[in-house]
């Protein structure tokens, strides 16, 4: 049975593309769960108009992510942390700074936050952040003692 995907669908493709799969897959599976329509040329006609909304909605998307990258350019957050010398009781993890960045008025989700590993001595770390899939920024981050 052909069908057009409404989703990305893992194995069989992207959204718009038309693709041949076996009918009980299609009936119990896609079409039931909104991922796929039968390829009829209604639903093509239907999924172009969905396609060009969509665009416009990742368009809109990537342009609040772009404006949110210039106010993280001007922002530096400060974490405090116990210390002895330089190594920290602990670590910086990015739901501290996510939190940090929470208090300056921005609001990024912690998976966002591209930290290899926790920071465990004081100092200024560039910190990556993932606004969008095409859209990252750096942060300034300072760790300092308590």
């Amino acid at each position: 049975m052909k069908v057009v995907l409404k989703e990305d669908v893992q194995k069989f493709g992207k959204i718009g593309d038309v693709v041949e799969v076996s009918a009980g897959y299609a009936r119990n599976c896609l079409i039931p769960q909104g991922k796929a329509l039968e390829a009829t040329q209604s639903n093509l006609k239907k999924l172009d108009d969905y396609k060009l909304v969509l665009a416009k909605k990742k368009e809109l998307e990537k342009q609040t992510a772009l404006e949110l990258a210039k106010k993280i350019e001007l922002v530096s957050c400060t974490i405090v942390m116990q210390a002895h010398e330089e190594q920290l009781y602990g670590a910086v993890t990015n739901a501290d700074i996510a939190k940090a960045l929470q208090q300056e008025g921005i609001n990024v989700d912690k998976k966002d936050i591209l930290l290899e590993e926790p920071i465990k001595a004081l100092g200024v770390y560039q910190v990556e952040v993932k606004l969008h899939p095409e859209v990252k920024q750096q942060v300034k981050v300072w760790v300092v003692q308590k």
